[in-house]
């Protein structure tokens, strides 16, 4: 039975067909660079000791630091640890993110342990970090992922800077941290809007909506979205705002479905306040999770765990479009009944690398010690102020004093961070429909997304010397 290790590396040898790299260097580009397994002791509150399992994983070192998220989940295992890493890798190259790919996991289920536990464990789990260097803002940069957040990424940035003493720039150990801890605003949502952006773009495009039946734009589109976290919250939201119409919600307790369209976050609070997505006002209940997955509509959007799409329901889905929110969502099994079916499968590791870019962002705000828009906010709002006196010169319009307000109010830090992530994904998504268009033969998005990485991974080895 092949594990997630396995079977991204299954994808990246059918895109490696359309490249002609030496064997070697492509063995090299495949391989984990390394991995870190340790275990170690807690005290719980009732006084047993409990033995915690972790992982980190640095797949590829040809740019430094490596960068990817740590999971807190039960089922967490090395080789999926070793695939997201090596997927995270993939990911900055398409987004031309200059880090290498890593992941970190401890096998816990979070909500079994008290924040005093969740703190002691995390702290402990950079401690062992920084024994063997495998942290540190020019080694290797964390980030959260499934089960962590803002909270845990504060405790490893202390832990760091306490056991790391004097470092001027260790605020970029980690990424994903609160803003006033060294954080950017607008990465919590980052991965959502980056999802938003993605689907947006792969909308406007008349080539790719055509042969799905669908017309150009979000307005109208019927969404379905898996997993109403961090991710599928934010990119529930801005689908939403941008037109589409949010048809369905799966949630591990089961899914609410509602023809005229659901509101992420009256659900969001309906879950806080009852435990349960279930029994939402005016939405029907599906007590199968797996069965909201397979109701018609134009997208879906999985943004919980990996291995959701298998070649047992792969031909029952039809969706027309599938927005891969969580990583590997799809397995190499359901990729093809995909292609038959005519599915557009806007792949993972390109539309959901917003969080790695908007950590891509702080890290550099981490190491110029400087807030975006600082040094620049008022002198553009300067320049804004004296364009608009010229348009009210020439054509004897007045703005009031709120529309000057608003049209000449300078960029807030959240809106270059914001910009910069819009930008990222439609050059990056622009690359990947070129890519397809100039190696003739690949089958979908997904292999032209490892064919793009591939390209630039194997230039950096070829630019260092290390392969002719």
């Amino acid at each position: 039975m092949s594990n997630f290790f396995d079977e991204v590396n299954r994808t990246f040898d059918e895109a490696a067909k359309f490249t002609e790299y030496p064997q070697g260097l492509l063995d090299q580009i495949r391989c984990c660079n390394g991995v870190y397994r340790f275990d170690f002791p807690i005290r719980r509150a009732d006084g047993t000791i409990e033995v915690i399992h972790a992982w980190r994983a640095e797949h590829s070192h040809h740019k430094m630091p490596v960068k990817g998220g740590i999971r807190y989940s039960p089922e967490v295992y090395e080789e999926e640890v070793m695939a997201l890493a090596a997927l995270m890798t993939y990911k900055c190259a398409i987004v031309d993110v200059p880090f290498g790919g890593a992941k970190g996991g401890i096998r816990i289920e979070p909500k079994d342990y008290t924040v005093d536990e969740l703190e002691r464990i995390t702290r402990r789990y950079t401690h062992e970090l920084v024994k063997k260097g495998f942290i540190g803002p020019g080694i290797d940069v964390p980030a959260p992922d499934y089960g962590t957040g803002e909270r845990e990424m504060a405790w490893i940035a202390d832990t760091y800077q306490a056991l790391v003493p004097g470092h001027l720039d260790a605020m970029g150990c980690v990424t994903g941290k609160p803003v006033t801890q060294g954080g950017v605003r607008g990465r919590r949502e980052a991965t959502g809007r980056g999802l938003f952006f993605a689907l947006r773009e792969a909308c406007a495009h008349p080539d790719l909506m055509a042969p799905l039946g669908l017309a150009t734009g979000l307005d109208g589109k019927r969404v379905i979205v898996q997993g109403l976290g961090n991710v599928g919250y934010h990119a529930a939201k801005f689908c939403r705002e941008g037109g589409a119409v949010l048809v369905a919600i799966a949630e591990r307790e089961g899914a609410i479905v509602s023809a005229k369209g659901l509101h992420e976050d009256e659900v969001f609070q309906h879950r806080k306040t009852t435990g349960s997505i279930l029994d939402f006002p005016g939405a029907a209940n599906l007590r199968d999770t797996a069965a909201a997955l397979e109701l018609e509509c134009d997208v879906l959007l999985p943004a919980a765990l990996e291995g959701v799409f298998t070649a047992e329901n792969a031909p029952r889905i039809q969706a027309k479009i599938i927005l891969e929110g969580a990583n590997g969502p799809t397995t190499p099994e359901a990729d093809p009944i995909f292609r038959q079916k005519g599915i557009l499968v806007i792949p993972d590791i390109y539309c959901n690398a917003g969080g790695v870019t908007v950590s891509y962002f702080e890290w550099l705000k981490n190491l110029s010690h400087v807030r975006y828009g600082r040094m620049s906010k008022r002198h553009e709002q300067a320049n804004e102020l004296q364009m608009l006196r010229a348009i009210e010169s020439a054509t004897g319009k007045r703005f009031t004093d709120a529309e000057r307000a608003e049209l000449a109010r300078g960029p807030d830090e959240v809106d270059l961070v914001n910009s910069g992530l819009e930008e990222t994904m439609i050059t990056a998504f622009h690359a990947l429909l070129e890519t397809k268009r100039s190696h003739p033969g690949i089958p979908d998005l997904r292999i032209a997304a490892f064919v793009n990485a591939i390209h630039k991974v194997a230039r950096s080895y070829m630019e260092l010397g290390i392969f002719p």
